[in-house]
């Protein structure tokens, strides 16, 4: 039996092809996962549907809710939550006379306010009996938030917990009654063990009453949030859900089942269409700080007069530490409150998402079709036109996902079908892939050896490319080393993970600074950066883009020195400030893929890159911290502040070179103080490499008076060190044929 079952088997293979059996046979598998659905299927199925969100956030056309938010400064001016809850009366009685359609509450008054002054005789034993018996006279403070409450139309918040032992809480039931079409829909609801309510005497007095608990996704991400729950037993709405009801006078929720659980709760003639779980998709927009307004300003009468008028207002907190924040498909962080006012506006406009039940039943068959046409038309068509159809039928699917979404707010998965397909093609063309797949790994390994991504994306398209050798070409390179490194080393000899911290949180912004401005990583040597411009991709402005990156260093090390600082006063140990020192250059290299057959790294070889790292060295000398070579100053002098240092002969070099300074961007060459440094350092060249040492000992003078700190630069080091050249020279005259050139006698 077995064998002729075999038999059978192979004959059709032979008669439709393996590729298809196979095919077939993988399809089959994968409408049967669908029909499962494991968790990570669910979890990919979540993050499609997100990035319609990241593509297209919902735009708000109206303002229907109002945040009240007890933010930072509303707790400052106030003081620390929780307010005495007379406060609290205030703040709902000033909105409920600003003409709030109705008033919900985000927090749970779930004890007593202990500020009420009868609660504070018990625990001041020293009070006499007079002033005793006079608090127990003044009104509870719950007494009058409850009286506010029952004069205003509020909706008081409740949340999920987790009763313990002995646990006497109850509470009472809805405001509203629930109504069902379609069947039961207890079954299908999210259920909690109990319910966190308020005191009595307020919950007797709210209008109404709501949960605004949330069940975020398994990723962290809410998506949807329950209309109707059900907690100790009970059924309770949504506290956005009950806002809406009081807003509108109704007293009852009505929930339409089917057989595949909740379809949407009607609620004053508007139906809000549900998940299974009865939970409304969310249609996000962005976090908006018009939403809210500062319950600080609302106690002190600062806002206008209208912005409660006809609107739905929820009191709840953006501070950070009432943690009430909560991440959504398009923002890591928003107000936990935020997302019941994001859900209002969706019931009211009519725009939240909606995954009817029928969803599933159209991408399973989108994954049948899909699959099926490469089963049929792959060994006909071969692969590269079974590619260009495969490209062409995820165009058309998901152009019929993008319709949906942004026309009728349907979530579509068309990633699982276009997914499948890809899976049944990769099956039906396995001998090419695995042959694209060997060459794929071989482009992998060679990466390794890499930093650039710009690298890394043209091999990619180009690996021809991966061989040995080089070209010549025009680039500018920057050397940066950080100033006394090796003391600083020392300082961490007993703690070698502290200082390797260290040195990624210093090299980690210096690097980003080059890779902002197009630069590409040579390599690190210890606490060492060497990088370069114009390779492996044209770059005309690279060195300006180099001079920008080195400029940029600077700045984030300023940032860096600065949390070091803070962070060793709080610690009330020494603080050592992080000095580099930054050589940049101009010139041709061979720049290319350098080493052995086994093993090579993209880097540069040539003069220019020796010069780089001796101009790097300089920085010291001169005591400022960018270094330039001269044709990188001509490059660059239209663009950026720079000035003539010196005229140096390096060592093992004959030919000179002059130095320059740079000082900063552009926009600072027309201040006054840095044409005045520009003149005086000029006149000062001239007359020291002239010989007039007593004319350029004048202008060293003067340069010391200009406010060059106004410029972020200090001069101190340069003035020094041409008045201790020109106080030698004035013992020992330079020779008749001296050029001006200082000769470097270290490298």
């Amino acid at each position: 039996m077995l064998k002729r079952i075999g038999r059978k088997c192979v004959e059709i293979a032979h008669r439709f092809g393996w590729g298809r059996v196979f095919g077939m046979a993988l399809l089959v598998a994968l409408v049967g996962l669908r029909v499962w659905d494991p968790a990570a299927l669910q979890l990919a199925r979540l993050k499609t549907f997100d990035l319609y969100q990241v593509a297209k956030p919902r735009i708000p056309t109206a303002r229907p809710v109002v945040i009240v938010d007890i933010d930072e400064t509303s707790l400052n001016e106030i003081g620390q939550w929780p307010w005495p809850r007379t406060v609290v009366a205030k703040l709902v009685e000033t909105i409920a006379r600003g003409g709030a359609a109705a008033i919900g509450m985000d927090i749970v008054f779930a004890e007593p306010d202990r500020t009420s002054p009868g609660l504070l005789v018990d625990g001041l034993p020293q009070l006499s009996d007079a002033a005793r018996a006079e608090l127990k006279a003044v009104p509870d403070h719950d007494l009058i938030f409850a009286d506010i409450i029952k004069r205003t139309r509020t909706v008081l918040g409740q949340s999920a917990y987790n009763p313990r032992k002995g646990d006497t809480r109850t509470a009472l039931a809805p405001k509203a009654s629930f109504a069902t079409l379609g069947g039961d829909p207890t079954p299908y609801l999210i259920k909690y063990p109990g319910l966190l309510s308020n005191i009595p005497v307020l919950e007797e007095a709210a209008s109404g009453r709501g949960m605004f608990t949330v069940l975020p996704d398994p990723d962290g991400l809410v998506r949807r949030v329950p209309v109707v729950m059900q907690a100790g037993g009970a059924m309770i709405p949504s506290l956005n859900a009950d806002m809406l009801r009081l807003a509108t006078g109704q007293t009852t929720y009505v929930i339409k089942t089917g057989k595949a659980g909740v379809q949407s709760v009607v609620l004053a003639g508007i139906e809000i269409p549900t998940d299974s779980n009865a939970q409304l998709w969310i249609y996000y927009s962005h976090h908006d700080p018009k939403r809210f307004v500062s319950a600080a300003d609302v106690l002190s009468a600062k806002t206008p007069a209208n912005v409660f008028k006809g609107k739905l207002v929820l009191i709840g907190t953006s501070a950070t530490g009432l943690f009430d924040v909560k991440s959504t498909p398009i923002e890591p962080v928003m107000p936990g409150v935020e997302l019941h006012a994001q859900a209002l506006e969706n019931i009211l406009s009519r725009t939240s998402l909606k995954r009817p039940g029928y969803t599933i039943g159209a991408e399973l068959c989108l994954t049948l079709v899909v699959g099926f046409a490469f089963v049929v038309l792959a060994p006909i068509l071969g692969a590269i036109n079974v590619a260009a159809l495969g490209t062409a039928i995820a165009g058309l699917v998901s152009w019929l996902a993008w319709y949906l979404f942004t026309a009728q707010g349907i979530l579509l998965d068309v990633a699982y079908p276009l997914i499948g397909g890809l899976a049944v093609f990769v099956t039906m063309v396995f001998v090419n892939y695995i042959r694209e797949e060997a060459q794929r790994q071989q482009i992998r390994g060679a990466f390794s050896q890499y930093i650039s991504p710009d690298l890394v994306a043209q091999l990619a398209k180009d690996p021809d490319r991966l061989v040995l050798g080089g070209e010549t070409r025009e680039l500018s390179i920057l050397f940066s080393d950080v100033r006394g490194f090796t003391s600083i080393s020392e300082s961490y000899k007993n703690n070698p993970q502290e200082l390797t911290a260290l040195l990624n949180r210093l090299l980690t912004p210096l690097s980003h600074a080059v890779l902002e401005h197009h630069g590409t990583i040579d390599k690190y040597m210890g606490d060492a950066v060497m990088a370069f411009w114009n390779a492996p991709l044209d770059n005309a402005d690279h060195a300006s883009n180099a001079c920008a990156a080195s400029l940029k260093m600077m700045e984030n090390l300023d940032v860096v020195n600065a949390e070091r600082k803070q962070e060793a006063k709080e610690a009330g140990i020494p603080y050592v400030p992080l000095r580099i020192g930054i050589g940049i250059n101009t010139g041709d290299c061979v720049v290319g893929n350098m080493g052995s057959d086994m093993r090579f790294d993209y880097s540069v070889l040539g003069d220019s890159v020796n010069l780089a790292s001796r101009l790097e060295g300089q920085s010291e000398t001169f005591g400022l911290p960018i270094i330039l070579g001269s044709h990188t100053a001509e490059l660059v002098k239209e663009r950026f502040a720079v000035v003539e240092l010196d005229a140096l002969r390096v060592k093992g070099k004959n030919e000179p070179e002059v130095v320059y300074a740079l000082l900063g961007k552009g926009a600072q060459t027309g201040g006054k103080n840095f044409k005045s440094l520009e003149n005086h350092l000029a006149k000062m060249l001239g007359a020291y490499r002239e010989r007039k040492w007593a004319a350029a000992a004048r202008e060293l003078m003067a340069l010391r008076k200009i406010n060059t700190r106004s410029l972020g630069v200090d001069l101190s080091t340069l003035i020094d060190l041409y008045e201790g050249r020109i106080r030698n020279f004035k013992k020992h005259p330079p020779p008749k044929n001296w050029d001006g050139v200082f000769t470097l006698q270290t490298k």
